[in-house]
């Protein structure tokens, strides 16, 4: 099957040029002292709030030329896109065309009682007929919509299609570029939750066709269950005697542990694997798995004859702060081979506990940062089946590289993983990013408060749906 058509909308290189007299010896906000920043939004997609820098206004020369100073970025899928181009829904824009919104404001972000503490200096509104971004997506070229300064004037500025202005001395101006990509991706649905043994369909449109079953296991019986572990006391402790009679002191320890899914191709042969290698175990005097020992998941995929590892997740549960509830903290690093020394992280943030969220492995970051850093981890040999879009044996990890759907506490969910294109030239490779996804998605489960029981699925021991 063919991979799915996505566009991804990029906003970036935002800079803020603001002519002001001195400042006034009275309070307020002045703009030359005060931090600006922007909030950008596509349509009815929430919106992305990012800091813009300053520059002198009496410099010609300070304008941005780098394309790496990514400020936000909007993935739509083909069904976005029909929506947007006039079918009923609320995402639908006049004229066939996104529309994209720059609200620019000066002091802090944040909110004060539930009023914005910004203060608005103007807006840019600019039409996207992403409808033709999805079309020359086909032939891989990246649209660009805009590249230059815009006047905010005093409240809103209106830029239509291809126009441009430049920096004046009475006016705030803006610099942005705006530019649309292609970035088609294989679309993966399980077809139940990972603990049940379900299985995972690749999706186009209203087309769903089976290429994975994944088996979940349960070696151990650990939700919440009271076990075991001994107690070992330093040498020098006044009561160390105690072992020398074999009466070591024990403690009752919760752990959940033992779980693994592995994920078959359709003639039955294992193509990844994930398994919990480090205990899901709450802190001492605490229900709770902390950042500070989190439980670890290895991914794995076969290679020689074996398993080999490609990738650790750690997970633990952050704790809510005022207002807001608990959250599910994660770190996922790549595990090159050995020659290529130590592992190399590619996504580390928190999801709602409550609400679930998505677990997105994005590089498109700002140069020389830790995730814009190519990596080429070894490819498992080519014994699965092709899915199409095979580029290279071993792609570099850029750009949008996966991201996979997680439900929250108590709620049922199928995770859908998405995977770019140019990370998938065998079915190993999209193999690993499924066991990811079921490795994330039963995170959840594991890093849940240990005063509350978990489904029978995830503690009988060898379950399996």
């Amino acid at each position: 099957m063919d991979p799915c058509p996505f566009v991804r909308v990029v906003v970036g290189n935002l800079a803020l040029k603001v002519a002001v007299a001195a400042p006034p010896a009275g309070a307020g906000v002045h703009p030359s002292a005060a931090p600006c920043f922007a909030k950008i939004r596509l349509d009815k997609f929430p919106h992305q709030t990012v800091a813009v820098p300053l520059v002198p206004h009496d410099e010609p020369s300070a304008t941005p030329t780098s394309d790496a100073s990514v400020a936000a970025r909007f993935h739509l899928s083909k069904d976005d896109l029909a929506r947007i181009a006039g079918k009923p829904s609320f995402l639908a824009s006049h004229g066939g065309c996104a529309r994209l919104k720059v609200s620019v404001y000066t002091g802090r972000r944040g909110s004060t009682c539930g009023v914005s503490s910004g203060r608005l200096l103007g807006k840019v509104t600019m039409p996207l007929d992403l409808k033709g971004a999805l079309a020359e997506s086909g032939a891989g070229k990246p649209v660009a919509f805009h590249s230059g300064w815009v006047s905010l004037g005093k409240n809103k500025f209106r830029l239509a299609k291809g126009t441009s202005s430049s920096p004046s001395s009475s006016e705030a101006h803006l610099y942005l570029t705006v530019k649309a990509e292609p970035d088609p991706r294989f679309v993966f649905e399980f077809d139940g939750e990972p603990e049940c043994s379900p299985q995972v369909f690749q999706v186009q449109g209203n087309m769903r066709q089976p290429v994975f079953t994944c088996k979940f296991s349960c070696r151990i019986a650990g939700d919440g269950k009271l076990g075991t572990r001994p107690v070992l006391l330093e040498p020098g402790s006044s009561r160390s005697w105690l072992t020398s009679f074999g009466s070591e002191r024990e403690r009752p320890v919760k752990e959940r542990k033992g779980w693994s899914v592995t994920v078959h191709d359709l003639s039955g042969s294992p193509v990844a694997l994930a398994s919990m290698v480090t205990p899901f175990v709450p802190s001492s005097g605490t229900d709770r798995v902390s950042r500070s020992n989190p439980g670890a998941w290895l991914v794995l995929r076969p290679g020689e004859g074996t398993w080999k590892p490609w990738g650790r997740l750690e997970a633990w549960r952050e704790r809510g702060g005022a207002g807001s509830g608990d959250g599910l903290g994660y770190r996922f690093e790549l595990l090159p081979d050995a020659a290529m020394g130590a592992g190399v992280t590619l996504a580390e943030s928190t999801l709602s506990a409550a609400k679930g969220g998505q677990f997105t492995i994005d590089l498109i970051e700002v140069s020389g940062t830790p995730g814009s850093r190519s990596v080429s981890p070894g490819c498992s040999p080519r014994v699965g089946g092709d899915l199409g879009y095979a580029l290279w044996p071993c792609s570099s990890y850029r750009g949008f590289v996966m991201s996979s759907t997680v439900s929250g506490e108590r709620r049922s969910g199928r995770p859908t993983v998405e995977v770019g294109v140019q990370h998938v030239g065998c079915s190993e490779d999209a193999a690993a990013f499924v066991a990811l996804g079921a490795a994330v998605d039963l995170s959840m489960d594991a890093c849940r408060l240990f005063s509350h029981n978990l489904r029978k699925e995830l503690s009988a021991p060898d379950s399996s749906r």
